[in-house]
């Protein structure tokens, strides 16, 4: 593309707008004029001054009442509440000037000047300041400097951190640079935003943790917080917040300070603080939208609250009023670091208070006068009146007629005057100020004594210092350091910041009960984290002169052996102690989780400690263990003393009848279990708890082979007698029709056969007894072995052995053996319950065989009791538990034991014992038959058939 055209066409269009424009100058009237012109108070002294340093200080706490019709031209408003504390500030950065001044190795050849204004402590006049300030004259023009007086150095303020934010927007646009005492919000910090922002107070993030640190020190977990509605209480409260949460800390209320006086919301937030349970407060805020929160809340009677205060109220008379004391005693707070400033109260004092409208106004307001001659004699005259409306004397009073009373001579002394202004013990923010001027002060100074050729500008020149420009200013601000005169304390900044530090302060009651601000510690954001912030607790003095740190939590901590469980829909902080379940602890206060005991371990009373498990077994030594002892060896030789007794008794018919051999070794196998059970006693050993599980399991095997056969020896004679007695009377009955119809010899012959086949069946004919004596051994012996090669191969595989038990009982062990396999004990003892059912239907079957000795009834009680007693053991077994386990499982072995011994040997010791002469081949022969003919017989009694034949044949026999 050809730009040749384009400029062409370009420069002809400019042309173009410049005719227009000149004809338009000398043709119309002038189209700019000036919208309003600001009401500012303040300091100015710029005649003869080589550079000019701005100020801006909050003079006034606000602006007075505006007229909200817009009927009439809008005027800026003035102000009112002066405040004697930031009054001393504006003094303190005159006094500053004029010491630079006098100093002959600072600035030697340059005089400064200052242009101060008084914000009111609102956004609106700090931005009216500002623009007044950059115009250099009373009408501000933005982005206009007007005149050609000395160049401004820099702006001092502009008090609050809100106004401060305001103003360095606007010197932001121009590279202006501005250097704050007071404006500690943490928003300043961002040099995108504000380019040109310095200042000589700590930011508020240093103020923030320090307030964090501050409450975790003390313990406290549940506090209130208060913030002035503007970014200084916002930024502050919000990191506050932040970091005490993360620790841990709730907020039981956070309310906000109304900017703008605000009775209802004032009464809610005394409302809330009444209500609350939190004993700690943490305001962040200023004194002047503090202070009508403090008298409501003194009205209210509020006590027994402990204060945590920001560097901006901390050391205010505003707020240590006279009544304050039940209040605020007690109060901790961050104050900026002190010093003394030598000549400060001696210039405070020597102010002439004609100087300056503002002057005048701090006279008048400080010895509630008027150095207005006119406004005194109208007062004068407005009081006469008042008297005499009210029926006093209506004449003129002399001092209307002389001197107006309320008049002030401007000789009253300043030092007889106590108030916050010449209070120079706390000098904390007027030091800031002190520091802020020479601050700048510094930077012009290294401009000045800058040599050409070896500057930080462009071809290494040097900036003029009275012609510079403010971005050249700005790099020597950066860059400056330098010793604050008399304190020595190094001044440098850090990316527009200084470091941290805070003296940690206590309100104190003395005994005339003013509040004193005595130092309890620091804090200095350069020390190590565990030494940043050091306090003597001892020298503390809390609220209503407790020495005792208080208390705020929402709910009192949990003590070990409990946990933590929050609450809904409420803070982390408010929470219930729930105990530890059964096998857990906490050692700790304000545990979270209970921690879960070892196996081997337990919880003990108290759930703060794992205890090891109670140890349980059935002992020998105990009773309970010495009981069974006793009674299983009881059961052991009264069983071998009835293998004596039958031993003895060998020969005899009884102990024949009844197979010496079986009843033996069924008194051996009784032996067996009555001493197996002694086995299970003791702590179980590999070996003991195989041997009682076998033992048992074999003896029982053997006791019941034992029983069954003789069992089924009785169950097929009774079978076979009740075939022969069938036969019998059918050949009875034939014979006896046979000799009622005829009486010859074949009757005679017939009854000889009848007597012949009874005397085979005494004799012992093949038939009858069909299972030999060594048949019955023979059968026990076999089911027997079958049992031990079962119980052989269950001990090989899975054997039984000793287990810690700690699921059965929680603060017990209990040691027991383990049967290896479930599958092998259900076959080894499901196998002896078949032997026992088999035994008991076979002797059940045989029950009704009768001789003097009822063996078959013997028999069938005795399985009866084995299994009555093996019945109730499974419900006893599965109720009980630990060691009384055992103790069940022995019961049934001896109770089974006993009862097998006693329904089946005690009938036959009686006879052997007691009643010899029953023990004969008589007795042993078969008892008569009952009248009713429903008996059986039994093993002696196979001739009963015989006998009643012969009864028959004998009838008819005639």
């Amino acid at each position: 593309m050809d730009n040749t055209g384009f400029n062409w066409k370009y420069r002809l269009l400019c042309g173009l707008c410049a005719f227009l424009h000149f004809y338009a100058s000398i043709s119309a009237e002038p189209s700019c004029k000036l919208k309003a012109k600001f009401n500012l108070n303040g300091y100015r002294n710029v005649e003869k001054k080589k550079v000019v340093m701005g100020g801006m200080f909050p003079v006034h706490r606000r602006i007075a009442s505006a007229n909200s019709s817009s009927s009439s031209v809008p005027l800026s408003l003035g102000c009112e509440g002066f405040n004697f504390r930031t009054f001393r500030w504006t003094q303190t950065m005159l006094f500053a000037i004029d010491e630079i001044n006098k100093r002959s190795d600072l600035l030697p050849d340059t005089d400064l000047g200052y242009v101060i204004y008084d914000s009111c402590f609102t956004i609106s006049k700090a931005v009216e300041g500002t623009l007044t300030y950059l115009t250099g004259q009373e009408e501000a023009v933005p982005n206009y400097r007007c005149g050609t007086g000395a160049p401004l150095a820099a702006l001092v303020g502009a008090g609050g951190s809100d106004l401060s934010i305001a103003t360095a927007r606007i010197l932001g646009l121009y590279y202006f640079p501005q250097v704050s005492y007071s404006s500690s919000c943490s928003v300043l910090d961002s040099k995108f935003q504000f380019p040109t922002f310095l200042r000589t107070i700590p930011n508020d993030v240093y103020q923030s943790e320090a307030m964090a640190r501050l409450v975790l020190h003390f313990g406290w977990s549940w506090v209130g917080t208060i913030a002035a509605d503007d970014d200084y209480g916002k930024y502050g409260i919000k990191a506050f917040k932040e970091q005490v949460e993360e620790a841990g800390v709730c907020i039981s209320f956070s309310e906000t300070l109304p900017k703008v006086r605000s009775p209802e919301d004032i009464q809610r937030i005394v409302a809330t603080v009444v209500e609350s349970t939190a004993k700690i407060i943490v305001v962040f805020s200023s004194d002047v939208d503090l202070s009508p929160l403090i008298q409501e809340l003194i009205q209210h009677n509020v006590t027994n609250r402990t204060w945590i205060a920001s560097e901006a109220w901390v050391t205010s008379a505003l707020i240590n009023q006279p009544g304050v004391s039940s209040l605020l005693g007690g109060t901790l707070g961050f104050g900026l670091k002190r010093a003394e400033i030598p000549g400060l109260q001696r210039y405070l004092l020597n102010i002439d208070p004609y100087s300056n409208p503002l002057t005048e106004e701090f006279w008048e307001t400080a010895f509630n006068c008027t150095l207005n001659y006119g406004r005194a004699l109208r007062m004068a005259k407005e009081m006469t009146k008042a008297a005499a409306e009210q029926g006093g004397n209506t004449s003129l009073s002399r001092a209307v007629r002389g001197v107006p009373e309320g008049l002030c001579s401007g000789k009253e002394s300043l030092e007889k005057l106590s108030n916050t202004y010449s209070d120079v013990t706390q000098l904390r923010i007027t030091y800031s100020v002190y520091k802020a001027v020479y601050t700048v002060a510094h930077a012009l100074h290294n401009m000045e004594i800058c040599e050409p050729g070896q500057g930080p500008f462009n071809n290494n020149s040097c900036a003029d210092i009275t012609k510079f420009e403010p971005w050249q200013l700005m790099y020597y601000l950066k860059n400056v350091w330098f010793q604050v005169p008399h304190t020595k304390e190094p001044l440098f900044f850090q990316d527009g910041d200084v470091d941290g530090y805070y003296d940690i302060i206590n309100w104190q009651v003395k005994g005339d009960g003013e509040i004193s601000y005595v130092t309890i510690g620091q804090f200095n954001s350069t020390a190590a984290p565990d030494a940043m912030m050091t306090i003597n607790n001892a020298s503390i003095v809390w609220n209503n002169d407790e020495l005792e740190t208080p208390r705020s939590v929402c709910s009192e901590s949990c003590q070990p052996g409990t946990r933590k469980g929050i609450r809904q829909g409420e803070p982390v902080c408010c929470f219930d102690c729930i105990p530890c379940a059964d096998g857990e602890i906490s050692n700790a206060t304000d545990a979270r989780e209970c921690i879960q005991c070892t196996e081997d371990n337990w919880s003990n009373a108290a759930r703060d400690t794992c205890v090891p498990k109670t140890i349980e077994f059935l002992d020998f030594s105990e009773p309970l263990g010495i009981t069974l002892i006793v009674i299983s060896a009881v059961g052991a030789l009264i069983t071998l003393a009835v293998g004596i007794v039958f031993l003895v008794n060998l020969g005899t018919p009884l102990v024949k009848a009844n197979d010496p051999i079986l009843s033996f070794s069924l008194l051996f196998s009784l032996v067996v279990t009555f001493l197996s059970s002694i086995v299970f006693l003791g702590e179980p050993q590999p070996w003991s708890c195989m041997t009682s599980q076998v033992g048992l399991a074999l003896g029982f095997s053997l006791c019941l082979s034992s029983i069954m056969g003789k069992a089924a020896v009785l169950m097929l004679r009774a079978r076979v007698l009740k075939a022969a007695r069938s036969k019998a009377k059918a050949t009875a009955k034939a014979a006896a029709q046979a000799a009622a119809a005829d009486t010859s010899p074949d009757v005679i012959a017939t009854n000889g056969n009848i007597n012949n086949n009874n005397n085979a069946v005494t004799t012992g004919n093949p038939d009858v007894d069909s299972l030999r004596p060594a048949h019955q051994r023979v059968l026990a012996a076999i089911l027997t072995l079958i049992q031990a090669v079962a119980c052989t191969v269950w001990l090989i595989i899975l054997p039984p052995h000793p287990v810690k038990n700690t699921a059965a009982q929680n603060i017990k062990i209990i040691l027991e053996c383990d049967e290896g396999s479930v599958i092998f004990i259900c076959c080894v003892f499901g196998y002896d319950i078949l032997l026992a059912l088999l035994a008991f239907i076979f002797s059940f079957m045989a029950r009704k065989l009768e001789d003097n000795f009822s063996e078959g009834k013997s028999l069938t009680f005795g399985m009866l009791v084995f299994f009555i007693v093996w019945s109730s053991f499974i419900p006893a077994y599965l109720s009980t538990r630990g060691k009384f386990m055992v103790a069940v499982q022995i019961f049934a072995i001896l109770a089974s034991s006993f009862g097998l011994l006693a329904c089946i040997f005690l009938p036959k010791c009686y006879v052997l014992l007691v009643k010899p002469e029953f023990n004969t081949e008589d007795r042993m022969r078969p008892r008569s038959k009952p009248r009713d003919g429903t008996g059986t017989g039994t093993s002696a009694s196979l001739a009963t058939v015989a006998t009643e034949v012969q009864a028959t044949t004998g009838n008819v026999d005639y």
